[in-house]
Parts: C-alpha cells; sequence; structure tokens
C-alpha cells in the first residue's frame, strides 16, 4: 500500500518514512517543499516528490501518478509564538493547506488520511491526565488552526466519505537510536534539543522559565513522547484505516509528567556535562502541567510506547547532536 507523507522531510515525518518501511506493509512517497524540511532526512530509495500542498491539481495528479491509497500528513508551520505575531501565516499555510490537500485527494479518489494534530487543541486543561473529551480551547493561533483541521476532515468525513485519524501529540523529541536523523530546527524552539545545544556549548545558557508554578519543584510539568513511538503510533493508525477504522483521534503520550529541573538534571546524568542554567520569570500562557492520556490509542490501536523514558529519549536526542552539532548542514 503506497502512502504519500506530506512534510516527510521534516522531523517527526522523516522518523516515521522509516517506521513505514520497516512495517513490510506500506510503502512511504516523501512529499516536501523542503522550506523547513532536510533532503537529507529521506532514506536512499525512497522517492522525494519535491511539491507544495497548496496546488490541487500537482497533489491530485502525484498522488495518481504513484497510486497512493493514503495520506500521512505532516506538513504545517508550528511555532507557538510565530503563530500569535504572524496569524495570517498559520491560517494560510495550515488550514488553506490543508483544504488544498483534501481537495487533491478529494479529486484522485484517495480517502484516508493520519493527520498530525497537536495537544495544543486543549489549551489550559482543568485538569490531567488529558482526555480526547475534554474542552477545546486552545491558547495560541498554531493550536487553533490544528483545531479547524479537525473540524475539516470530520466534515469532509460527513459530506464526502473522508476517513482521518487525527493524532494529538504532547512533546515530542528523542532521535533515531542510530544517530542518522534528529531534530533539526531553525529557530529551534523546544526544550530538549535546547538543552542539548547548552551542553555542546553551542548556546551559553538554558533558561527556566518560571519557577513558582504549584508543581513539586516549582516548574513546569510535561509528558514526553520519544519520536519513535510518534512515528509507530502513525503506522497503526494508518493499519486501522486500511481496515475500515471509522474516523477519530487520539492523544500520543506516555501518561507520564517530568519537570523542567528533571529535564535538565536527567540531560547533565546523561551527557556528563555540566551546564549554565538561567532563571527567568514565567511565559504567558504555559500551563503547568500537561500529561496525557493515551488509554484510548493503547485500547483501539494497540500502541505501547517503548522508548519513552526520559533517559532514552535524551541520550537518542544527545547521539544526533554530537554527531551533527549543527543539523543536517
Amino acid at each position: 500500500m503506497n502512502i504519500l507523507v506530506t512534510g516527510g522531510a521534516g522531523y517527526i515525518g522523516s522518523h516515521t518514512v522509516r517506521a513505514l518501511l520497516s512495517s513490510r506493509r506500506f510503502t512511504p512517497v516523501v512529499f516536501d517543499n523542503l522550506s523547513t524540511g532536510h533532503a537529507e532526512s529521506v532514506p536512499e530509495g525512497t522517492v522525494l516528490v519535491k511539491g507544495d500542498i497548496h496546488d490541487i491539481d500537482f497533489v491530485a495528479d502525484t498522488l495518481k501518478k504513484y497510486n497512493i491509497e493514503g495520506v500521512i500528513h505532516f506538513a504545517a508551520y508550528s511555532l507557538v509564538g510565530e503563530s500569535m505575531v504572524d496569524p495570517a501565516k498559520y491560517y494560510t499555510n495550515n488550514v488553506e493547506g490543508t483544504l488544498h490537500l483534501l481537495l487533491g485527494m478529494k479529486k484522485a479518489g484517495v480517502d484516508k488520511i493520519v493527520f498530525s494534530s497537536t495537544a495544543a487543541v486543549y489549551g489550559e486543561p482543568e485538569k490531567t491526565p488529558i482526555e480526547e473529551d475534554f474542552p477545546h480551547n486552545p491558547t495560541n493561533v498554531y493550536g487553533r488552526t490544528k483545531l479547524v483541521i479537525e473540524n475539516m476532515m470530520r466534515d469532509f468525513t460527513n459530506a464526502y466519505g473522508l476517513h482521518y485519524v487525527a493524532l494529538r501529540y504532547f512533546n515530542a523529541a528523542g532521535a533515531a537510536l542510530d544517530g542518522s536523523i534528529g531534530e533539526d530546527h531553525n529557530p529551534e524552539s523546544h526544550l530538549i534539543p535546547l538543552i542539548l545545544k547548552t551542553a555542546q556549548g553551542v548556546r551559553d545558557h538554558i533558561a527556566i522559565y518560571g519557577t513558582d508554578y504549584p508543581t513539586p519543584d516549582g516548574t513546569c510539568i510535561r509528558d514526553y513522547i520519544h519520536v519513535l513511538d510518534l512515528a509507530d503510533a502513525h503506522v497503526l493508525a494508518m493499519k486501522y484505516l486500511a481496515e475500515g477504522g471509522k474516523s477519530t483521534y487520539f492523544n500520543l503520550g506516555s501518561e507520564k509528567g517530568f519537570s523542567v529541573r528533571e529535564i535538565i538534571e536527567t540531560a547533565k546524568k546523561v551527557t556528563g556535562i555540566d551546564f549554565k542554567v538561567t532563571e527567568e520569570a514565567r511565559r504567558s500562557g504555559d500551563p503547568a502541567i500537561l500529561i496525557a492520556s493515551s488509554k484510548k490509542c493503547r485500547e483501539t490501536l494497540g500502541w505501547h510506547p517503548t522508548h519513552s523514558t526520559t533517559e532514552e529519549i535524551i541520550a537518542s536526542a544527545w547521539k544526533w547532536h554530537k554527531e551533527h552539532p549543527y543539523g543536517y548542514k
């Protein structure tokens, strides 16, 4: 079964491409405009189509040319801060881009899609762990665009017979265990790569934003999930759709929370390096605790994270960063 992976040269996309190849059931075709993705992350022998999801006819032609039966959709902008200062960019790329992708799929007769969503659709939850039926009140434009897309896919399901799975990630982290591919964003905004760049000396220090949260050590608590476990979930979700599964959505998290201080201390232990840490004021909109309930995904897809201890996440990311101190370049 041939699968088009939009954004397949990006961080989570490139790991998912490898998981599809390992499944022996799916053959990935990468579709990426390479605005943020890296051609170097695409496995040798895998088709890479350079294109844009806004081009409905090109999307449809690509789907037909490679006999695509399903799509895994990662292509999106994902910087929360940027989304707040330039919302037009995010609504144009994320929402309009996905609409054009869906229209291309409709034109080509492809009716299965696994969508890269986010825990940001929930906003600040009243309690944790967060379940899928909790209120959806995103606090930033990025989260709002993802929620709009989920609603759009539901409407396409009702009107046109689309079959979709939306996967709501918590904090994706880690890298391929062999160090061949990893996280390379510009600018980088995720905690673990920022910490490891500090350990390398690429950055001068790592800042803790807020030390007065109602948590055991005063810093924010987050649910970290290894990118390999995320990739496996995408394969299982596509298998679910291929076998006739109904449109739905799942949380993806480890169901365990770790504070910023705990992540920093684990990174010091894994790297053997003591680096500079500063304490800054809270950033607005940062909830104290975000932890997933992944029960629905475990029970429906049979998904079980196997790499998501903080030690393995950080060790795999450290291997990547040591071997690629400036990313793919």
